[in-house]
This record gives C-alpha cells, sequence and structure tokens, in this order.
C-alpha cells in the first residue's frame, strides 16, 4: 500500500427540499386548505477516524465528496426525505485543515471521532406553514437552503509512541527492522526511506510503536532534502530516539544538524524529550568508540547510549531507556487527561 499524508478534498454537504404548494382536493370538500408539507433537510458531510488505515492513499482517487439533497415536500402534509450524509473514513492521528492549510478545524487523535465539516440545508417551508386567519389560502413556500461548499486538506501525522531522527543512512530503518516485524527498505545509500515506516517494538515484555522517518539534512525545514514533510510524523511522539553514525567523521556536526533542523521546525519538536545513541559501533574498535562517544557527550551535554543495529549491540540498553520515557510520558498524560470533546463549525 502506498503511503500519502497529505490530501486535498472538497466536500458539499446537500441543499434542503423546497417546501411545497398544494391544497386539498377531495371529493365533497369544496374550499380544501393548504396541505403542502416541509422540504427533506440536506445530507450533512463528516470525518471520522476508523481503525484499519495508516495512509490518505483513498483520497488520491476521489477528491470530491457531495452529500446528497433533500427530498422537495409533497401535498398532504408529506416532508421530504432528508439527504444522506456523507462520512470520510480517515486515519487515526488525521489532522483537518482549512483551504489555506494553516487554520487547523480538528485533529482527530482517538479512534471513533467524528467531526462536522458541513452543515445540510435546512429543507424549506410548504404552504401550510403560512395560513392564517386572514390568509386561508396561502399560495407561498420557502426553498431549501443551498447546501456548504469548501476545500479542505487532510494531513496525516502518524500516532507512535517514539520516534527515530537522525541523518540519511544513519541506521534508522536497519534499527527498526531489527527490532520489530517491519520491513522497511534498506541499503547503503541516502534517502533509502522515502516514506515513514511503523513497527511495534518489544522489550521486557512491554511494547509500544516506533516511526522511522525520512533522514533529514541541513535546511530540511526550509524544504530541502525529502524530510521536511515528515517531521509532522514525529511530533506526536513521546520520546525522540537520535540516531547517529559511528562511522562518519563528523559525529558532532551531524547531531548539531538534527537538532538545528528540530529548533528551526518549530512549536514543542525541539523540547521533546531525546535519547542519543551511536549506531553502527560495530565497525568501530575500542578507541574510537572512546573517542566518538566522548565528542558527543561534550555536545550533548548528558549521556550517549552505544549500539549497533546490525549486531544488536547495546540494542537492549536503547529501547530499555525508551520504554521508561514513554511510561513516564504516559503517566503525566493520565493524570492530566481530559475527555476529548467533538468539534463542531
Amino acid at each position: 500500500m502506498k503511503f500519502l499524508d497529505l490530501a486535498k478534498v472538497y466536500i458539499r454537504s446537500g441543499a434542503g427540499g423546497n417546501g411545497c404548494i398544494s391544497f386539498r382536493r377531495e371529493k365533497y370538500i369544496e374550499y380544501g386548505g393548504p396541505d403542502g408539507g416541509d422540504g427533506g433537510g440536506g445530507g450533512d458531510v463528516w470525518a471520522e477516524a476508523v481503525d484499519g488505515l495508516n495512509t490518505l492513499i483513498d483520497f488520491r482517487y476521489q477528491q470530491h465528496f457531495f452529500a446528497g439533497n433533500g427530498i422537495p415536500g409533497k401535498g398532504q402534509q408529506r416532508t421530504g426525505k432528508d439527504g444522506d450524509d456523507i462520512v470520510l473514513k480517515v486515519p487515526v492521528g488525521t489532522e483537518i485543515l482549512d483551504e489555506d492549510e494553516e487554520t487547523v478545524l480538528a485533529d482527530l487523535t482517538e479512534l471513533g471521532q467524528r467531526v462536522l465539516l458541513a452543515k445540510g440545508g435546512n429543507g424549506g417551508f410548504g404552504n401550510l406553514h403560512f395560513k392564517t386567519s386572514t390568509n386561508q389560502a396561502p399560495r407561498r413556500a420557502n426553498p431549501g437552503q443551498p447546501g456548504v461548499d469548501r476545500t479542505i486538506w487532510l494531513r496525516l501525522k502518524l500516532i507512535a509512541d517514539a520516534g527515530l531522527l537522525g541523518m540519511p543512512n544513519a541506521g534508522k530503518s536497519t534499527f527498526l527492522a531489527a527490532t520489530s516485524n517491519a520491513r522497511p527498505k534498506i541499503a547503503d545509500y541516502p534517502f533509502t526511506t522515502l516514506h515513514p515506516n511503523l513497527g511495534v517494538v518489544g522489550v521486557d515484555g512491554a511494547e509500544f510503536v516506533v516511526a522511522d522517518i525520512p533522514g533529514l539534512i541541513a535546511g530540511a525545514h526550509e524544504g530541502r532534502g525529502i524530510g521536511d514533510r515528515f517531521l509532522g510524523h514525529v511530533e506526536r511522539c513521546a520520546v525522540l530516539l537520535h540516531l547517529i553514525d559511528g562511522t562518519s567523521e563528523t559525529v558532532v556536526e551531524d547531531y548539531e544538524t538534527i537538532i538545528g533542523e528540530l529548533e528551526a521546525y518549530g512549536g514543542h519538536l525541539a523540547d521533546k524529550p531525546r535519547i542519543t545513541a551511536l549506531n553502527k559501533i560495530d565497525a568501530l574498535d575500542d578507541d574510537e568508540r572512546a573517542e566518538r562517544k566522548a565528542e558527543l557527550e561534550a555536545a550533548v551535554g548528558g549521556p550517549v547510549l552505544m549500539m549497533s543495529g546490525v549486531s544488536r549491540e547495546g540494542v537492549t540498553e536503547v529501547l530499555r531507556a525508551v520504554r521508561a520515557q514513554i511510561t513516564e510520558d504516559r503517566l503525566r498524560l493520565k493524570s492530566t487527561s481530559e475527555e476529548p470533546e467533538t468539534w463542531r463549525p
């Protein structure tokens, strides 16, 4: 299945049905009064977060979603049928943006959460509503209200517990493949990963979800490389695992490049808890390991873990550190959690 995390869609709610102008016409009733029914209401457009989806690829092949129009009223005081609603089924973690691609209309972060995107038009009144003591035979009825046309953007931000960060070819996909059942593409060249991957990782009987995003380069927040539009996928993570290629001659510069991109991206991404790990240590001797770990710890200002996704050396310690941070974040959220509210425009 192809991955798509941004889609533009056009929606329109249904128009209300017109009211009916009608009079009773029955045998032996000489002056039948008005009996025109009301029009039915137009259908609404909803979005709902559903299970089993992790991409917006369906919206590449269908961009227009129109709810049903209300049926006009009929004689004998018969009200028209309401138009059918239409529901956009999206993955959990989808943001709904206005046409400007900046204004967030809703954020569907929980399974089953629904949001009303466009309200259908009301049905018009039939002439029965306009009967008065001085106007016994009104010949007027209301038209139905028109539907709402609007353009929206759907932006998917994967919901994962931990996010992998690093320069291209830092070993992120190898780490994910070694610790989970995910099978990302792995090769010895930069930008092997072209779209985010999710994997369920387990350690000490506990499981959590890890997201691997394409590698970042300097200037990624301005659109350079391919990783800039994927930074949003790690915004929801509890912890960031920053992998640094231990075989690089510029480990400190590589570290500072990624941190600079996080800060330039904005939001709270740079403030998230981070675990720094020196990867590919299986290719280093003891002196090189000690030298590069010392350089990196001086730049980080804290401890640096050592690991190898290929030989699995140190992987368990890294996973335990990630799990501990996730547990701490879940406890914090549990103590401050509130019931989600359904948003309406």
